[in-house]
């Protein structure tokens, strides 16, 4: 019978039963066996020892068996008497000594025979033999410790350790840490590297002791490297006695002797062992960068209040502090975190966890930059590398180093996955976060890019918003073949449009490669007006559809006897229409453009009663540009005043027109009205002897203008303009409908006057 809490357990007969002492409630347990009789030991942990022939059966003290929790005997014990750690028997024959731990190992056996009683008493177990009394004292727990320490038995020694008194607290310390420590070098040793770092952990020694155990890890060269004395990180082991240090020391001398094997060195640095060293320094990690970054915190801090109370005091004289420049000293936290991230990143990429590099690095890290670039570039894991230039900053030689793998990848065209990534996209990437920070960068590492991938280069330029103005005059002077594909682009893309300078500088740059084509030409005998290369297109396709360039500046620039299409574009963007049209008219012989000109001229003002004269305009120049002639003479001096860049000429005559007859250049003309004469005016304007002069007219030119366009030309004063022998038959298609249109109108007025008078009756 043993009292096991609130509950009395009870070995009765054959079988064992729980007795709650409060309730009464029974319940029976199990049966006892078949040759010896029931057998029931206390524990000290509240438990129960029920023996069943040669079997210790442990319970709660609820009667419920505990897993794996079982002793078996030599023999059939007759009593047993607990002394922790262990469980004394009472044989036949002798006396065992068992562990209460699993798997309950034997430790040893005393031989008496005839005990018949054993007795624990203080610290010792009195056995009574039949004529003498014998008292079994134990081993002193520290020596025991060291004996199954020696003998491999580590889990046990560690068991041991918590029995030692409390007032030994450090020596307790010093003894498990040690244990840990050759522990895990058995089970390193025994290629069980994930228990072995287990055990490293738990003994708290410094990770730089660990590493040495993988001689390929490059370590950075700090304070903590191979300072023994130091290597436990936790405070109150510091005043340890000498068997912690002294355990490292004999391993650390084996580790030296073992450099020698090469089987041993393969087998340490395997992946397994790799494997384990990634999870224990992960494990370590949080607690080693929380330390180092809270120094980091503490500097800051103090620097600044140290900044706050000089600005506080400004005129006291300030002495120089030497100490303060010491300030930025590498601690000891900041090299344990060094040394953590760079051995974790080497064995990330020794075990093929690039991903988990790549993780490490875009978080907080303290990785050594030189040994792992030089790591990196040995394994060519470019990828990571990248990412370790970007955590530093580095942009400029990320920058270098992705040109220089996008051009490998064009190299290696059988390496299809090479190729996937590593690509211009990527450049493209990495610069747009820098557009904001360091715009310069960007565009000293975009010419690659703005070669191969324009139209993405200058999205990314337009998106994340780089000056225009900076980006075309670095483009200016270190590339200016790529000038004007980047204002291309950007006139295209941009939706408000480029800003007047940019676009001048557009326009200036078409303007002198068309310059030098047009030299080429003439200089073969080969350039006529209606001879287009690809730039003269854009330059004709920018100055009609912009109007934020210099045209002053731009015709001071076109030759005077070539590319008039250029110039009448110039000449309606200042809107000196007739020499427009005169220029389509006569030297480009495109009649049809003027007409396009006037009807655009006419649309883009049709709420300006003034603009319908543009039409009148194109008939003057058709059948009397004399006359035309002389009205903008009267102009020339105030208009070319106001557009300086316009050269003057009085009375320059050039030869052109479908019918070859001479007409004189307006020059520095504006839009111009002109008075028309009343209807009922007996001679038209047309009358007079130099209605004329100048050689034929363009009648038929202006006879289908006036068909067409009907509807936007005064009748009275076109029919005015037109010679006297002009034929009725040939007004048909334009008296037509005018007459009829005004007769509608009248039709109109009356009514609507009939209307309103009997409103009014």
């Amino acid at each position: 019978m043993a009292w096991c809490g609130d509950n009395i357990c009870l070995g009765i007969r054959r079988e064992y039963m729980i007795i709650n002492s409060m309730t009464g409630a029974l319940t029976d347990v199990f049966s006892s066996g078949r040759i010896a009789p029931p057998l029931v030991v206390p524990l000290p942990t509240g438990e129960l020892l029920l023996g069943k022939d040669n079997i210790g059966v442990f319970v709660d003290q609820n009667g419920k068996l505990i897993q794996d929790g079982r002793i078996i005997w030599s023999d059939t014990p007759a009593s047993v008497v607990i002394h922790r750690p262990y469980a004394v028997a009472r044989l036949p024959r002798h006396v065992e000594i068992r562990s209460l731990r699993a798997p309950n190992a034997l430790v040893q056996t005393v031989v008496l025979r005839d005990v018949q009683k054993l007795v624990q008493t203080g610290n010792c177990i009195l056995a009574a033999l039949s004529n003498n009394v014998c008292g079994l004292l134990p081993v002193p727990i520290g020596a025991q410790i060291v004996q199954l320490t020696a003998s491999g038995e580590f889990e046990e020694a560690l068991a041991l350790c918590k029995l030692l008194p409390p007032e030994d607290s450090n020596l307790r310390a010093a003894k498990e840490s040690s244990i840990h420590i050759r522990y895990g070098h058995f089970l390193f040793d025994s290629g069980k590297y994930e228990d072995a770092m287990e055990q490293f952990s738990n003994s708290h020694v410094d990770i730089t002791y660990v590493l040495s155990l993988y001689p390929s890890i490059v370590l950075p060269q700090t304070h903590i490297i191979g300072e023994h004395d130091k290597l436990l990180d936790m405070p109150e082991l510091a005043t340890e006695s000498s068997d912690v240090t002294d355990e490292m020391e004999s391993y650390s001398l084996q580790l030296h002797e073992s450099d020698d094997k090469s089987p041993l060195e393969v087998k340490k640095m395997s992946h397994n062992a790799l494997v384990a060293l990634v999870k224990y320094l992960q494990k370590k990690r949080s607690g080693i960068i929380e330390r180092a970054t809270a120094e980091v915190t503490e500097e800051v801090v103090s620097g600044a209040v140290h900044h706050s109370l000089i600005l506080s005091e400004p005129y006291k004289p300030k002495k120089p502090n030497k100490k303060r420049a010491q300030t930025h000293t590498s601690s000891i936290a900041r090299e344990m975190a060094t040394v953590l991230d760079t051995s974790l990143l080497q064995a990330l990429i020794l075990t093929g966890q690039s991903s988990g590099a790549m993780e490490l690095l875009k978080g907080l890290n303290y990785c050594d930059l030189k040994i792992c670039e030089e790591f990196l570039k040995e394994w060519s894991d470019y990828m990571v590398l990248l990412e370790l230039y970007k955590s530093n900053e580095m942009h400029r030689e990320a920058l270098q180093l992705l040109n220089q793998l996008v051009e490998k990848s064009k190299s290696e065209m059988e390496n299809t996955d090479f190729n996937k990534k590593f690509n211009p996209q990527m450049i493209i990437e990495y610069l747009r976060p820098l557009c904001r920070s360091d715009p310069m960068l960007v565009l000293e590492s975009s010419l690659y890019v703005l070669e191969r991938n324009p139209s993405e280069t200058i999205e990314l330029f337009l998106s994340e918003n780089v000056p225009a103005d900076l980006v075309n005059s670095y483009l200016k002077q270190h590339a200016p073949n790529l000038q004007s594909t980047y204002l291309e682009l950007m006139l295209s893309m941009s939706e408000t449009g480029i800003n007047p300078n940019l676009q001048n500088e557009l326009v200036q740059l078409y303007l002198s490669e068309v310059l030098d084509w047009y030299n080429i030409l003439k200089e073969e005998g080969n350039w006529t007006e209606k001879t287009y290369s690809a730039t003269r297109k854009k330059l004709i396709s920018t100055l009609e559809n912009n109007s934020g360039y210099n045209t002053d500046l731009l015709l001071k620039r076109l030759p005077q006897d070539a590319l008039f299409e250029e110039r009448a574009i110039l000449y309606g963007k200042i809107n000196q229409h007739l020499r427009a049209l005169s220029l389509y008219v006569h030297k480009l012989q495109m009649p049809e453009r003027a007409v396009a000109y006037c009807d655009r001229v006419y649309e883009e003002g049709a709420q300006q009663p003034s603009k319908s004269n543009i039409y009148f305009n194109l008939l003057q120049i058709y059948l009397n540009p004399r006359k035309a002639e002389k009205e903008f003479e009267q102009k020339i001096i105030p208009v070319a005043s106001q557009y300086p860049g316009i050269h003057k000429s009085s009375s320059a005559k050039f030869k052109g027109g479908r019918t070859g007859k001479k007409v004189v250049e307006i020059e520095g003309a504006d839009e111009i009205r002109f008075s028309p004469s009343g209807t009922d005016s007996g001679r038209s304007d047309g009358d007079g002897d130099d209605a004329n002069d100048g050689g034929p007219i363009m009648l038929n030119e202006a006879l289908e203008l006036l068909s067409q366009r009907w509807d936007r030309i005064n009748g009275a004063q076109a029919l005015r303009l037109l010679p006297r022998d002009t034929k009725l038959q040939d007004l048909v298609s334009f008296l037509e409908p005018l007459l009829r249109n005004s007769s509608e109108h009248l039709r109109n007025y009356l009514v609507i006057k009939n209307l309103i008078f009997r409103a009014n009756l």
